[in-house]
């Protein structure tokens, strides 16, 4: 039988936590928490399954999961959406982008991503029958060049691929980012689906500019969102997407053939959720600073540079000054010497990109990261004394 992606092996995110088990090496790699969610949350799991919310939940989900996330654009965003046309929860933010790429992509068309992307962009549109363009984001900064992205739309081109928070660059865009991207879609047969996951994570007082917010982008933007993210609970698989009508019809038509239905109990306990906290994602912004800045303070005279993260909550870190290597090679002496796993950016390329970066999760308990700090802080004066 011909593979349709014969060149997709295991994610660089299942290898390097299977290793990390192996060689019990910390885990500062794939990007989900090491800390407790909100016993709460579990209590309203158990009061939800308890109640009886165990069979299938309405193809586009739970109303009342919707209507909080209504609520929720509304005093975020300002926004007024139709929780029943323009609202679908999903299988978690991956599901939504797998189901809107099918529902817009076909044979022959192009989608354009941009480098570093995330790794389940592609395929979702090779399955489609599409063609993935792959932009690398320009440096220094990880920047978009939207001179290059002009030149890369053709007649075929129907979607673009945009991130926002960016992982794993750790940027975030700018309001003059999705002027640029409205101006190049103007008039054009062209989609937006834009990856907002880590929406409420922005640091240093930005705030996350959501294409939602565009009149130029709005009315043809799929834009997906996940409460894992949000709530710290990454196995809970529950996402959503915000579109418009027309577009949440056609996603609607192959989410209902690919997940169909979504946990019930886990609806009615995260609906219940928000509605004694509807405020919880505010919170996430200085919880996580916090982290990022204790992890950048503890290796301040490694030798490493970490550029601040501008978003996500995950930290780049610059090895140039301490070696010659590749990304992938770095991780893995990170790995093997130092026992701590991480993420380099290669995985995330079309092609490869001579970068002195990996990615480390700063999702993780206080004490982890201190671990961590002292294991990179001791391989660093190795490689300085080399």
């Amino acid at each position: 039988m011909a593979s349709k992606l014969p060149q997709v092996g295991t994610t660089i995110f299942t290898v390097m936590s299977r290793r990390a088990r192996e060689l019990d090496a910390l885990n500062l790699g794939q990007g989900f928490p090491d800390y407790d969610i909100d016993p709460r949350l579990t209590e309203l799991v158990a009061a939800a399954m308890t109640a009886g919310h165990n069979q299938y939940a309405p193809m586009e989900g739970l109303l009342a999961l919707r209507e909080r996330i209504a609520a929720k654009l509304l005093a975020v965003y300002g926004l007024s959406v139709d929780p029943e046309s323009e609202i679908t929860i999903t299988l978690g933010a991956t599901e939504a982008i797998f189901s809107a790429v099918q529902a817009v992509i076909g044979a022959g068309d192009e989608a354009i991503a941009f480098d570093p992307a995330y790794d389940s962009y592609e395929p979702a549109v090779r399955l489609a029958g599409g063609r993935c363009v792959r932009l690398p984001l320009a440096q220094p900064g990880f920047r978009y060049d939207w001179e290059r992205t002009r030149a890369a739309l053709t007649e075929r081109t129907r979607l673009v691929l945009f991130n926002s928070p960016h992982n794993p660059a750790c940027t975030t865009a700018t309001g003059a980012d999705l002027d640029a991207l409205a101006q190049l879609i103007h008039a054009r047969d062209i989609v937006v689906l834009s990856d907002e996951v880590y929406e409420h994570v922005v640091f240093d007082g930005g705030r996350h500019i959501s294409v939602l917010t565009h009149p130029g982008l709005a009315p043809r933007s799929f834009a997906v969102f996940s409460f894992g993210k949000t709530l710290h609970a990454t196995g809970v698989r529950v996402g959503y997407c915000v579109a418009p009508p027309a577009l949440t019809r056609e996603l609607r038509k192959v989410h209902q053939f690919n997940t169909f239905s979504i946990a019930h109990p886990l609806q009615h306990a995260i609906a219940a959720y928000l509605a004694e906290r509807p405020d919880c994602g505010r919170e996430l912004a200085g919880f996580f600073q916090a982290k990022r800045d204790r992890l950048r303070r503890a290796l301040s005279g490694s030798g490493f540079h970490l550029p601040p993260a501008q978003g996500t909550y995950f930290q780049l870190l610059d090895f140039s000054a301490l070696a010659a290597s590749d990304d992938a090679d770095f991780a893995e002496r990170l790995l093997t010497e130092a026992r701590v796993a991480t993420i380099p950016l290669a995985p995330f390329y079309a092609s490869p990109q001579a970068l002195p970066f990996v990615r480390l999760c700063i999702a993780k308990r206080d004490s982890t990261l201190d671990e961590a700090a002292v294991r990179l802080n001791a391989f660093a004066a190795r490689l300085r004394k080399a």
